[in-house]
């Protein structure tokens, strides 16, 4: 794979502060499911608190990458369900801690009614690329 092409703010479109607009790459495609907040024995983690939430499933979707034989370094799009958009704070400091500035991926943030179980405040998605 070569290195991904960030795009942060392709002509005529306002550019983003917390993201890139366009992220190209060439490679393997690997999905990650929708992370919840829930430790390797199912429990939840921070019920109520959204940067422990966030910081767990940001170590889920590093373990499921990692799985998959990936990095956030790979990572070329994620996205954000929330139940409260007050949320994303808490989520973009957890994302800091994996993704410099520099790599920033693609990103949608929605907000939403509910997830799978009310205790939970977000889920988030990956894409990543690898070298075929």
């Amino acid at each position: 794979m070569s290195e991904p092409t960030r795009i942060p703010a392709p002509d005529g479109v306002f550019p983003a502060a917390q993201y890139t607009h366009v992220v190209t790459a060439t490679g393997r495609l690997v999905a990650v499911s929708g992370q919840l907040a829930l430790d390797e024995e199912g429990r939840i983690v921070g019920e109520g608190d959204p940067q422990a939430q966030a910081h767990q499933v940001f170590e889920n979707l590093r373990r499921c990458l990692s799985a998959a034989g990936a990095r956030f370094d790979d990572v070329i799009k994620l996205t954000f369900f929330v139940t409260d958009i007050a949320h994303l704070p808490a989520i973009r400091a957890a994302r800091a801690a994996h993704l410099p500035d520099d790599r920033l991926p693609a990103v949608s943030a929605v907000q939403v009614a509910a997830l799978v179980r009310p205790e939970f405040l977000m889920e988030i998605e990956a894409l990543a690329v690898l070298p075929e």
